[in-house]
């Protein structure tokens, strides 16, 4: 059987991820206006006059009921349209404050990603190879160390060794990708091992365990009774089922890298979406914050539909 989505699978999971991004965009809408805070004062002043608070919520449309905003605003959102910014940017369109950041926000994403996942392959390997050798112990140890390192310690640990102590990185500001893509390699590199450690050291336990479980099925011992060689049934046998349980914790630690960018952006002071979220929300920029936290929201749908692909590749059982 085809590891392709059949069109009744496909049809449910993308039903459940637009049920779930409507969830999620109520969720930030009516979570954001329970919160304590006025935009008004924000922009303002706390010495605003009553009449100039009024004035501001009557051109925002503040004092229409929730429901109404929500629905509005959901409307807008639908077809690209998230507003404007009430305090970040004073009146700025969001959409182009986020397609102007979300390039910094999926390069450091995807740099972080990229290293976890080439350190977690080649130790977890190698640990599950060389299992209860000295090397294994020593991978198994940094696991879950990294594991126990929170990304903001991190990220000054980094900063204070190889930017301050050996001055080999930047430790402050970021050059987009589109402005030079080797800079943004090199400023990007302190964001992005700060996001990935903790990760990389996640995938290598993941992946070290499913290799140890694959590595003992009946399938293994029969391909090796044929006379394979060892790295035929390496890839083909081992490798390649261990993957299943290894990508869909890659696709389920999105949410984790998505977190971990909110805080390292800010601390790097990388023009990012969760650098702006963060301002968004101290600034009670509403529409702000709803438009980044669905911009996350969908690309952790968009990434675990891409897992799904990628496992029923791996599985052809599962369609």
């Amino acid at each position: 059987m085809s590891g392709a989505l059949s069109p009744a699978r496909f049809a449910n999971k993308l039903g459940g991820a637009f049920l779930l991004a409507l969830i999620g965009s109520a969720a930030v809408f009516f979570v954001m206006r329970a919160g304590q805070g006025d935009p008004a004062l924000t922009v303002l002043g706390d010495q605003a006059t009553p009449e100039a608070i009024a004035d501001f919520r009557r051109r925002w449309r503040l004092d229409d009921p929730l429901i109404l905003q929500y629905l509005r605003w959901l409307g807008g959102a639908a077809i690209g349209d998230f507003g404007r910014s009430m305090t970040v940017a004073g009146g700025v369109p969001i959409t182009g404050l986020i397609a102007s950041r979300l390039p910094n926000t999926l390069f450091i994403g995807v740099y972080a990603i990229l290293i976890a996942v080439a350190v977690s392959l080649i130790a977890g390997t190698i640990s599950a190879l060389r299992h209860g050798r000295l090397i294994d112990t020593a991978a198994t140890s940094l696991a879950v160390l990294g594991i126990s390192m929170p990304d903001f310690w991190l990220s000054y640990v980094l900063v204070y060794a190889l930017a301050l102590g050996l001055g080999l990185f930047p430790s402050y500001g970021f050059t987009p990708p589109g402005e030079s893509f080797v800079g943004a390699l090199h400023s990007g590199f302190l964001p992005a091992l700060a996001i990935a450690a903790p990760m990389a050291a996640a995938f290598t336990r993941i992946l070290r365990t499913a290799l140890l479980e694959t590595l003992h099925r009946d399938y293994v011992r029969v391909a090796r009774s044929m006379g394979l060689k060892g790295a035929f049934i390496f890839v083909h046998y081992v490798l390649r089922n261990a993957l299943i349980p290894y990508v869909t914790v890659v696709g389920l630690q999105v949410r984790y890298l998505l977190g971990g960018t909110v805080v390292v952006e800010r601390i790097f002071g990388v023009p990012g979406i969760g650098a702006l979220m963060v301002d968004a929300a101290f600034g009670r920029d509403y529409p702000l914050v709803q438009a980044c936290a669905l911009t996350f929201l969908l690309a952790v749908l968009l990434v675990n539909f891409v897992v799904d692909l990628i496992v029923g590749a791996l599985n052809p059982r599962q369609a």
